[in-house]
């Protein structure tokens, strides 16, 4: 199902879209969190702006949208894999991208996370050394003196050892795929 979108519609779309990922990602960067203050309304204004421009198909697209970005992250976030913050994000944005652009967003955020994963991890090598990078990166676990147990890892220590706070890829990947949304509706009117 490939939803049509007026061109009214799309610029209000990937300029809301465009001004809320940048917000997320200065407050993921700077405190490692993405507050509810900024998805919940942003999600509600994604409701009603589905409603105003494309009716209940919108709304039903944009539901779709929310069940495969909402409901993958969460089941990332179920395994201990991210944050809440990360599945809230993704919530919000794709109840105003809709079910392909938000897998599309997901599959280029994931190339932007290997590429800046790889491209952080091979800086620190140079800089630092392969051992310090280990000891960065790597979940070993704390042992307790003269013993063999493991002290489980805290939560401040796993964003520590994190390599990119979340919203930037989905910054980058959302921009690419609202940009090539616009372009592709200006090319094909």
């Amino acid at each position: 199902m490939d939803f049509p979108l007026t061109q009214l519609s799309l610029y209000v779309m990937a300029i809301s879209v465009g001004i809320f990922t940048v917000i997320a990602a200065i407050t993921d960067f700077k405190a490692r969190k993405i507050y509810n203050v900024l998805t919940v309304p942003f999600f509600v204004l994604g409701i009603i702006y589905q409603v105003v421009f494309n009716g209940w198909e919108g709304l039903m697209y944009g539901g779709l949208g929310f069940l495969a970005g909402f409901g993958s992250f969460f089941l990332i976030w179920m395994v201990g894999s991210g944050a809440a913050g990360d599945v809230k994000m993704m919530g919000a944005l794709s109840i105003w991208l809709g079910f392909k652009a938000t897998l599309a967003v997901m599959i280029v955020g994931t190339i932007f996370v290997l590429f800046g994963s790889f491209a952080i991890l091979f800086w620190s090598v140079l800089r630092r050394g392969t051992r310090k990078t280990k000891e960065t990166y790597l979940a070993t676990g704390k042992t307790v003196k003269n013993k063999k147990k493991f002290k489980p890892e805290t939560m401040e220590q796993k964003q520590k050892r994190g390599l990119m706070p979340f919203a930037l890829p989905v910054v980058l990947a959302t921009w690419s795929v609202t940009t090539w949304m616009v372009i592709k509706s200006v090319v094909l009117q």
